[in-house]
């Protein structure tokens, strides 16, 4: 038998907790609607995507897919924002592939775009993971995260009130080399476009310290770390860098494979940090995702699958329930994210 077929059934006999609707009502910090991610719901009655949201106890929902482009931005500002403007909130992003053509005054040309983009009905900034990874300048050089030649971006975000929702690097075992160390290798196998190795992809850890330089160095912007921080198989590193940055803020989206099978530690890093934590699915507005975000929110089940597949899909291990206060479960679900994106 190839391993590739291997099925292994638990024996284990342990309870299943069925949670149809959340605690609490739930903001959607960080999901898309038409990006590969979302599967195109501008092709869809707004009703349903409505109606779906509600049957996920999901009272607002936002949208990142305007990080893609102007073109996208204002598409989606017309078709969900401006129809439902209680329940949507669409975010902007930065053309990096005007730098060669813009040379030295790109920054200020994006900052520039940057105001455009609020104008228009943007309520906030999404960078892509392609900076660090593929961003590159006049030169042809590769970007880092740092670059004091951005401050221009950085500062007018700041300035117009924008929360920047930052996306750097990517799981910490797609650095690593694809053989059979490595936890991903099924996923890597799958998406080979996804490993970074060094070199001639930074390392990981030069990326995630750029990182935490950047919003230290401007702390009166806020600063939300997508997927735990970009760093969730280290939680202890995501809370050293909360302390020393307290316009900073992360969200769970897309890492609740990482959060579950380290249940100790990331319930004592959820009441911690219980003020700092941003709800995000990062699916696409699916209702058996959802419903498996909130049974590990909301329960002390144990050993059980991450997605609603029969193979987990970031690494072959089950998670277990977090079990998180109601209080801790307000603060995530929903108010943290009315006071950072002030809904």
């Amino acid at each position: 038998m190839l391993l590739e077929n291997f099925r292994p059934r638990s024996k284990l006999v342990t309870k299943t907790t069925l949670v149809t609707m959340p605690r609490f009502p739930v903001i959607d910090a960080h999901n898309h609607l038409a990006s590969p991610f979302g599967g195109g719901w501008d092709q869809k009655p707004l009703s349903e995507l409505l109606d779906l949201l509600d049957e996920a106890g999901v009272t607002h929902y936002v949208d990142l897919d305007g990080g893609w482009g102007e073109e996208i931005l204002y598409h989606h500002l017309d078709y969900f924002k401006a129809k439902a403007p209680e329940r949507f909130q669409v975010f902007g992003g930065v053309d990096w592939s005007k730098w060669e053509s813009m040379g030295g005054g790109f920054a200020e040309w994006a900052a520039g775009r940057l105001k455009i983009q609020k104008e228009a009905g943007a309520q906030g900034l999404k960078i892509w993971k392609g900076f660090g990874l593929h961003v590159k300048d006049q030169n042809g050089q590769l970007v880092k995260v740092d670059d004091p030649r951005l401050s221009p971006i950085w500062e007018t975000a700041g300035e117009l009130g924008l929360p920047v929702l930052i996306h750097v690097a990517d799981p910490v075992a797609f650095f690593d080399p694809v053989d059979e160390t490595n936890e991903r290798w099924e996923e890597l196998g799958a998406h080979p476009d996804w490993a970074f190795p060094s070199p001639p992809f930074p390392p990981f850890m030069e990326i995630i310290n750029g990182f935490k330089t950047l919003v230290t160095r401007h702390s009166s912007t806020t600063f939300i770390g997508a997927h735990a921080g970009c760093y969730a198989e280290n939680l202890e590193w995501v809370g050293r860098m909360l302390d020393a940055c307290p316009n900073y803020y992360v969200d769970i989206s897309a890492r609740f494979g990482e959060l579950g099978r380290q249940p100790y530690t990331a319930q004592k890093f959820f009441i911690q940090y219980q003020d700092r934590i941003l709800y995000g699915s990062d699916m696409g507005p699916d209702l058996d995702v959802y419903r498996l975000n909130y049974r590990l929110l909301e329960t002390d089940d144990e050993y059980f699958n991450y997605n609603p597949g029969g193979i987990p899909l970031q690494g072959r291990w089950f998670v277990y329930g977090l079990s998180l206060p109601d209080d801790v479960l307000k603060k995530i679900y929903s108010e943290n994210a009315r006071k950072v994106l002030k809904f």
